[in-house]
């Protein structure tokens, strides 16, 4: 939210000094975005440019959103990770859009990269994969401490490209503490036990450590993916491949029980699955994920996996008919 709207602000500034008008700006994001970024677009009265997702596509499509730019668009979004099925976004293309974008219309439109899963993840397993800094028209990233940064609930952070990308009249000087501090956030006074979690953790674990423990946690993902794409009772949406997040839908043949009807299912168990149905145009469509920890071991996978047959064969076992009682026999109690 602080990086979207320093995005407008810079946005506004321009357009002023240009002498054009800037009173309907807009942003644009597809349709699996945190509930963030629609109260973003709420709160600061900027129009919410969604692209809907497909039947075969749950990320953020390219040429919906070209058609979709126009010189009001204060920023673009993507996800490194998405919640709904742990996919991301096509960052590089995104990026190269943008880049033909500002080359034949002048229009310098900044990627924001919404990496609060991926963010913690990717550079410690993948450090290969472009989505960052090394990309020209990304100027802001978040990412969450309490994801993957292995902290408790809620520690974030906002990293911009350049100083120049800040706008530094969005920064007030306080001298209430006894020293002249600068403040940049909408929810005031906050503890700092997150930022003192999230540093002991970096001198802890550093950059070896983070490796180990995201390699872990995507193994064991993609361990637990293998296992169910075998059972022949679901379909695969992410495998573990990018971020530790196994999302599956039912295979089409089984119409028996629904993914709500297994997650409730695997409670009784002890295991909550969550069970949703997608954002539009993918509403029809109602998928189960499963998000691996650092805590995950290889043994409670195997266990989960257990679980979840279990629970599908007790689902597909008939249910015994239960005849109504009789009105007459009912008793009252006072």
């Amino acid at each position: 939210m602080l990086g979207l709207l320093a995005h407008k602000w810079n946005w506004k500034k321009r357009r002023k000094a240009a002498g054009r008008p800037y009173d309907q700006p807009n942003v644009i994001f597809g349709a699996e975005v945190h509930v963030c970024w629609e109260k973003f677009a709420r709160y600061f009265d900027v129009e919410m440019r969604m692209v809907p997702l497909k039947e075969d596509c749950f990320t953020l499509r390219v040429d919906e959103v070209k058609k979709l730019i126009d010189e009001n668009t204060i920023a673009v979004g993507a996800i490194l990770g998405t919640t709904y099925s742990g996919q991301s976004d096509p960052i590089v293309e995104l990026n190269q859009l943008l880049l033909d974008v500002k080359k034949e219309k002048g229009w310098d439109i900044p990627l924001h990269i919404d990496g609060a899963s991926g963010g913690f993840v990717v550079p410690f397993t993948t450090p290969d994969l472009v989505w960052d800094f090394r990309l020209e028209q990304v100027k802001s990233i978040n990412v969450s401490g309490h994801k993957y940064g292995l902290v408790y609930p809620g520690v974030g952070w906002i990293l911009w490209r350049d100083e120049t990308d800040f706008p530094e009249e969005l920064v007030f000087k306080v001298d209430y503490l006894g020293g002249w501090m600068p403040t940049y956030t909408l929810n005031f006074s906050r503890s700092s036990a997150g930022v003192l979690a999230q540093y002991y953790n970096f001198l802890r674990l550093g950059k070896e450590g983070y490796r180990q423990v995201m390699t872990n946690c995507l193994e064991n993902a993609q361990h637990l993916a293998k296992q169910l794409q075998k059972s022949g009772k679901f379909t695969m949406i992410h495998r573990g491949d990018l971020l530790p997040i196994v999302a599956m839908r039912l295979e089409k043949k089984i119409t028996g029980y629904s993914v709500f009807d297994l997650s409730s299912k695997l409670r009784e168990r002890g295991w909550v699955m969550s069970a949703y149905t997608l954002p539009p145009d993918a509403e029809h469509i109602a998928i189960l994920r499963v998000v691996v920890r650092e805590n995950f071991s290889r043994d409670m996978v195997n266990l989960l996996f257990q679980d979840i047959m279990e629970a599908c064969d007790k689902l597909e076992e008939p249910q015994e008919s239960v005849a109504p009682r009789s009105r007459d026999k009912h008793r009252p109690i006072c």
